[in-house]
C-alpha cells in the first residue's frame, strides 16, 4: 500500500508545483484593471473596459480599453466588441398639475377636475414618474426630476392629543375643532380632520392603577389609557369639532408620557385612521410632557419590544399598550418614512429642547412651541404647514449598492447647479428642477439584487419616480440560449462552456479549450511540442512562457500594451529598434511585429525615424528655394550639411556660414527705416510697400541666442553709424527680426570752435 501512496503524493506535488509555476510566471507583475479581467462580466464591471468574443480573436487578453490608441492594433472586429452603455427608458411622463386661479378648478392631463370642494383622483406633483434604467458599475447615469407645488393638494391632518391635567388649564381647547375647521379651508378645499388622545401605559411606575384612581384620577377627568383613536378622519368639520369639545383630560403618576405608543399606531394604523393615498398627510401632537423611549417598559413588566404594527381594536383603543414596550426613535422614522407623514410637534416652552432634539432624527419633523396658555395651536399648524408646503426635500430609498447625488438650481434659473436635495420658498405654481446622478457601485453577489425599483420623492408625500433598475453585471452571451453560449462545446474539448469567445471548463479540466486533465496531468506534457523542432537547443517556450498540455503559454507583461507571442513565445512587439524611447518611433510612426518595424506610409528606416518627405529641409521664406539651401543633403526629413571652398555651412537649413553670404543685406534696409527712419528707404511710403515681412523688436543689448539658429548683422550707415540685428525663423517659418534700438554713432569735434564758446560741437 505504501507505493501507491508515495506516487499519489509525488503527482499531487507536481500537480501543485506546476500549478504555481503557471500563477507565478502569468500573474506576478502588476496588470491594468481591463486586463486582469478574464470574463466578459468581470470586464464590463469595470467602466473603461471593453470585451472582445470574437472566436477568432487568438490568445491577447480579451478585456481591453478602448479608448487607447494602441487598441486598435488587436484587430477584434467591431461587431464583436461589446462595450455596454447606460440605457434609459421613460414609461411614465404625466404632465405636472396646473393650477388655475379663481373658481379653484384645477386641470391635469389625467383624472377629473373639480371645484373647490371636490374630490380630485390624482394629482401629479411630480415628473416623470417612472423611468426604466440600465446601469453599468462605475458608470455614472443622469436624469431630471421636476416638483410643483399644486393648489388644492389634498391635505389629511390628524390631531393627536395629550391628556395631561395641566393641559386642562387651556380654555380655547374647546374651540379647536371649529377654528382647526376654519384654517384648513383657507389652506385648501380638499382636506380632512381626525382626532386622537393619548396618556401613557397602565402599569404601575407610569400610571397610577388602584382600582378608585384608575376610574376617577381627577375631577372631570376621562380613565387612563395608552393611546385612544376617537375620530377617523373626515371632511365632516362640525363632527371634528365635537369630538374635541367633548374630550376631557386624565392623569398618571409621571411627567414622561407615552406619546410615541400613539405616534406608531397613528402612523401605522392607516386603513383605521383613515390616511388618503394622494394627500399630503400632516400627523400634528400636542403635549406638554416629555417622552418615554425604547427600553423604559421594562420598569413596568413590558418587557416585550414593540413590533412596529397596527394593534388597535374595534373601538380604537391600543390592545397592547400594557403588554409592548416603547417604539424606538428609529421606529417611528421609518414609519415616518414609510407612509410619507410629517410630524409636527407643537410642544410647551419646558420641553422644546428636547423634543428639537427628537426632530433631528425623524425625517420631515418639525417642532413648535405653543405659547403659556396652549392658545396658539391653529397658528403653529397653519404656520408649519406653510413651511412644509413652501419647500420641497428629495429622498430616496436606495441600497448600499447605489450612490445616488441631488444637484438643483432652485427658483434660480440664472444661478449654478449646486448639490442640494432640497430647495425653499416655493409658491403655487412654480417648478423646481432637480438633476440626478445615479452610479452603481457594486454589483450585488445575489444575482437577484441586480435588479431593483427605486423611489424617489418629495418628503412627506406618497408621490414618486418610480425606477426600474437593472444593474449590467454579467453579458447577454454569458446567459443560455445566446448564440455565442454553448454547453459542452466542442472549442472546449467538449468538457466545458463556451461563454463570449473563452471556454469555462468543467471541474477537473483547464486550459483555453479545456483540453488538460488534472488527473492525468503528468502524461499531458511534452517538452518537444513546446519547443521549435529545428532548434534543439531552444529554450522552453523560448524561456518567455510555461509549456502546459502540450502548448506554450506565454507570459503576460507589466506593461499592457507590450505582449509575448507565438506559437513558441519567440515573437514580441516590443524589443525593435527604438525612436525617442518607442519601439518603431511610437503607433504614429510604425508597428513592432516579431521584432521587426513594419512603419506607416510617410516614415522609413530601421526604426521607422525617417520621414520620407523632403518637406522640412527647405528653408522657410525662400522662393525657389533648394533642398537643404542647395549646401546639404537631406536625409530622413533632416538636412546634413556640406563643407565647400566657401567654409562650413550650418544650420537647421544649412543656410548659415560664417565666411559666406547669408540675408542681413536682404532685411537690412527695411532694418534701417523701421528703426532708425534711415536708409534707402527712409520715406515712409517706400518703407511700408517695400518692408512687410517684419517689425523689428527694438533691444538695447543685441545678443545671439544659438537655440533659434538666429544670424547676426552687423552694418555703418550713410552716418558712419554702426547698427546690430539678429534675424531667425520661428516655429511657423516665419522671419523674426530683433534691432539694437539705438545706432551707435562717433563723437565729432568743430575744429573752427564756431557756434560754441567751448570749441565743441556735439554730433
Amino acid at each position: 500500500m505504501e507505493a501507491p501512496t508515495i506516487k499519489s503524493f509525488v503527482g499531487n506535488s507536481f500537480l501543485l508545483l506546476l500549478i504555481v509555476t503557471i500563477v507565478i510566471g502569468q500573474f506576478a507583475p502588476k496588470f491594468s484593471r481591463c486586463a486582469l479581467k478574464e470574463r466578459c462580466g468581470e470586464c464590463i464591471q469595470t467602466p473603461e473596459c471593453a470585451w472582445c468574443y470574437d472566436p477568432d480573436f487568438g490568445n491577447e487578453p480579451r478585456c481591453f480599453e478602448p479608448e487607447l490608441k494602441f487598441q486598435r492594433l488587436k484587430k477584434c472586429a467591431e461587431e464583436f466588441v461589446l462595450f455596454p452603455d447606460n440605457i434609459q427608458n421613460v414609461v411614465t411622463n404625466l404632465e405636472l398639475t396646473k393650477a388655475h386661479n379663481g373658481d379653484k378648478t384645477i386641470v391635469g392631463r389625467i383624472g377629473r377636475s373639480f371645484n373647490a370642494g371636490g374630490v380630485r383622483d390624482k394629482m401629479v406633483p411630480v415628473a416623470p414618474q417612472r423611468i426604466r434604467l440600465k446601469l453599468r458599475p462605475g458608470k455614472v447615469h443622469s436624469i431630471e426630476m421636476k416638483y410643483t407645488q399644486a393648489e388644492d393638494y389634498p391635505m389629511d391632518v390628524y390631531y393627536l392629543m395629550g391628556l395631561s391635567k395641566s393641559m386642562s388649564e387651556n380654555e380655547k381647547l374647546l374651540n379647536l375643532g371649529e377654528r382647526l375647521a376654519t384654517t384648513m379651508k383657507k389652506l385648501t378645499s380638499n382636506f380632512q380632520l381626525g382626532f386622537g388622545t393619548f396618556i401613557d401605559k397602565v402599569v404601575m411606575s407610569h400610571g397610577n392603577n388602584l382600582t378608585e384612581n384608575f376610574v376617577h384620577p381627577c375631577e372631570n377627568c376621562t380613565v387612563p389609557h395608552g393611546y385612544q383613536h376617537v375620530l377617523r378622519l373626515s371632511t365632516d368639520a362640525e363632527l371634528f369639532s365635537r369630538a374635541v369639545k367633548q374630550t376631557n383630560v386624565s392623569g398618571n403618576l409621571g411627567a414622561p408620557k407615552g406619546g410615541f405608543d400613539a405616534i406608531l399606531q397613528a402612523l401605522q394604523c392607516r386603513h383605521q385612521i383613515g390616511w388618503r393615498e394622494q394627500a399630503r398627510k400632516l400627523l400634528v401632537v400636542s403635549t406638554d410632557a416629555n417622552f418615554h423611549i425604547a427600553g423604559d417598559g421594562k420598569i413596568g413588566g413590558n418587557v416585550k419590544p414593540n413590533d412596529g404594527y397596527c394593534h388597535l381594536s374595534y373601538d380604537g383603543s391600543y390592545t397592547q399598550s400594557s403588554y409592548q414596550d416603547y417604539p424606538s426613535i428609529e421606529q417611528i422614522n421609518w414609519s415616518v418614512k414609510r407612509n410619507a407623514i410629517n410630524v409636527i410637534f407643537a410642544v410647551t416652552d419646558n420641553t422644546v429642547n428636547t423634543y428639537e432634539q427628537i426632530s433631528r432624527r425623524i425625517e420631515g419633523s418639525l417642532v413648535g412651541k405653543m405659547d403659556g396658555d396652549n392658545s396658539n395651536i391653529i397658528s403653529l399648524i397653519k404656520e408649519q404647514y406653510g413651511l412644509i408646503s413652501s419647500s420641497v426635500e428629495i429622498k430616496d430609498n436606495s441600497s448600499n449598492a447605489l450612490n445616488i447625488k441631488y444637484f438643483s438650481k432652485c427658483l434660480n434659473s440664472a444661478g449654478a447647479l449646486v448639490q442640494t436635495n432640497k430647495c425653499s420658498n416655493i409658491k403655487v405654481g412654480d417648478v423646481v428642477t432637480f438633476k440626478i446622478n445615479i452610479e452603481v457601485l457594486q454589483c450585488p453577489k445575489n444575482r437577484a439584487d441586480h435588479f431593483q425599483t427605486i423611489q424617489i420623492y418629495p418628503v412627506g408625500m406618497h408621490e414618486s419616480l418610480k425606477i426600474d433598475l437593472e444593474m449590467i453585471c454579467e453579458c447577454d452571451c454569458e446567459k443560455p440560449g445566446n448564440r455565442y453560449y454553448k454547453e459542452n462545446a466542442p472549442a472546449c474539448s467538449r468538457m466545458g462552456t463556451y461563454k463570449c469567445g473563452i471556454c469555462e471548463c468543467s471541474p477537473g479540466t483547464f486550459g483555453k479549450q479545456c483540453e488538460c486533465i488534472f488527473d492525468s496531468l503528468s502524461t499531458n506534457i511534452t517538452v518537444n511540442d513546446c519547443t521549435p523542432p529545428d532548434v534543439p537547443s531552444a529554450l522552453l517556450c523560448s524561456g518567455r512562457g510555461q509549456c502546459v498540455c502540450n502548448k506554450c503559454m506565454c507570459e503576460l507583461r507589466q506593461n499592457e500594451n507590450e505582449r509575448v507571442y507565438g506559437e513558441y513565445c519567440e515573437c514580441d512587439n516590443f524589443s525593435c529598434e527604438r525612436h525617442d524611447g518607442k519601439p518603431c518611433g511610437g503607433v504614429d510612426h510604425g508597428r513592432c511585429n516579431c521584432g521587426v518595424c513594419q512603419c506607416h506610409d510617410n516614415w522609413t528606416g530601421p526604426n521607422c525615424a525617417c520621414a520620407k518627405s523632403n518637406a522640412t529641409c527647405y528653408a522657410p521664406g525662400v522662393t525657389d528655394g533648394k533642398i537643404c539651401s542647395g549646401h546639404g543633403k537631406c536625409e530622413c526629413g533632416v538636412c546634413h550639411c556640406d563643407v565647400s571652398d566657401e567654409g562650413q555651412y550650418s544650420g537647421k537649413f544649412c543656410d548659415r556660414c560664417p565666411t559666406c553670404p547669408n540675408r542681413c543685406t536682404e532685411f537690412k534696409d527695411c532694418v534701417q527705416c523701421q528703426q532708425y527712419n534711415t536708409g534707402p528707404l527712409k520715406e515712409p511710403e517706400d518703407c511700408s510697400a517695400q518692408c512687410s515681412k517684419f517689425t523689428p523688436v527694438p533691444a538695447d543689448v543685441i545678443t545671439v541666442n544659438d537655440k533659434n539658429n538666429e544670424v547676426l548683422c552687423t552694418f555703418y550707415d550713410e552716418d558712419d553709424c554702426r547698427f546690430n540685428y539678429v534675424y531667425y525663423f520661428d516655429d511657423e517659418q516665419i522671419v523674426r527680426v530683433r534691432a539694437q534700438k539705438n545706432r551707435m554713432c562717433p563723437l565729432r569735434q568743430n575744429i573752427f570752435g564756431f557756434g560754441n564758446r567751448n570749441g565743441l560741437i556735439l554730433y
